[in-house]
């Protein structure tokens, strides 16, 4: 039942001497479990911008940043579950004969997620626990106490392989690390960014920004997993998914433009008391406390008058 609201969105403003290219995948994905109620995106000043699906039917736009200075801003009303994620997750592990074409190509090392190097160190650490949701779960459990979280130390140059050498990273560091162990295993596993509001959770007191975390397909269905945080979370909105980041990078440029502003939001809102493009008012917020809480009007499972 989807009964949350989650207000998410961003604002970008690029600094180009040329007219340059950009792609974005700054949007929600339309699928199951979460629903755009409503959402603007404004390009300032405007632009023509092309709409398209890629391959992995991640919302794709796509534009030429002018001379001078170009503003990006997308903000939306999304309604998400207010169980935690994977609640009912089916541990049916797929044999490699049962995948589809396009399963089987999550199975394979990748820029970031160079499996292959990785095969030893999975089957002695994993080996023996058994397919499907266990072993992933063993592995996000590995990832979560062996790699140290180090704000700051990203690197786009950075492979799986090379995290578990140095023991640190970002989140898109544990993803990779956890995707290509499950690939090791022949266990289908996907990259994600999306937002990640602290819904049932203490605000840590950070900035809000994107999240990268990953999926693994098990019982017939993707499901979710977070090697950083480990713990099964309430309000995930998916934006973009692909074999790796490279796929899913919020921006590409295809040229010397400066990133001069950057600002994220996702935080629970009760839609009767915010509108779209309203100030960022973080005093509106519902999350950011251990307790879920509902607007006024709401009780679990109805939603919003």
């Amino acid at each position: 039942m989807h009964d949350l609201t989650i207000r998410c969105g961003l604002e970008l403003t690029y600094e180009a001497a040329t007219p340059t290219p950009i792609v974005l995948l700054i949007e929600p994905r339309l699928e199951k479990g979460q629903r755009i109620e409503r959402e603007q995106l404004s390009f300032s000043p405007n632009v023509f911008v092309e709409t398209y699906a890629d391959v992995h039917d991640n919302i794709v736009r796509r534009c030429e940043l002018p001379v001078g200075r170009l503003t990006i801003r997308h903000d939306a009303f999304v309604s998400v579950p207010s169980r935690p994620e994977n609640h009912d997750a089916s541990d049916v592990p797929l044999s490699v004969g049962e995948m589809s074409p396009t399963l089987l190509r999550y199975t394979l090392p990748s820029r970031y997620c160079d499996s292959d190097r990785l095969m030893d160190f999975a089957f002695q650490k994993f080996g023996q626990i058994p397919q499907g949701l266990q072993r992933v779960q063993a592995i996000c459990d590995w990832v979560h106490q062996n790699i140290e979280y180090r704000w700051g130390s990203g690197s786009p140059l950075k492979s799986a392989s090379e995290t578990l050498a140095q023991r640190f990273g970002i989140c898109r560091d544990f993803a990779h690390l956890a995707i290509a162990l499950c690939r090791c295993f022949n266990i289908p596993a996907r990259y994600v960014t999306g937002h990640l509001p602290d819904v049932g959770c203490v605000d840590p007191g950070n900035p809000m920004d994107f999240h990268a975390y990953f999926q693994a397909y098990v019982g017939h269905r993707w499901n979710s997993f977070d090697a950083r945080f480990n713990v099964p979370r309430i309000g995930r909105i998916h934006i973009a998914c692909g074999f790796d980041a490279v796929e899913c990078a919020f921006s590409t440029l295809y040229g010397a433009a400066q990133l001069a502003w950057f600002s994220v939001w996702n935080y629970q809102v009760d839609p009767a008391e915010v509108n779209l493009g309203d100030p960022i008012d973080l005093a509106k917020r519902l999350d950011g406390t251990p307790e879920l809480r509902f607007p006024p009007r709401v009780r679990p499972g109805q939603m919003p008058l």
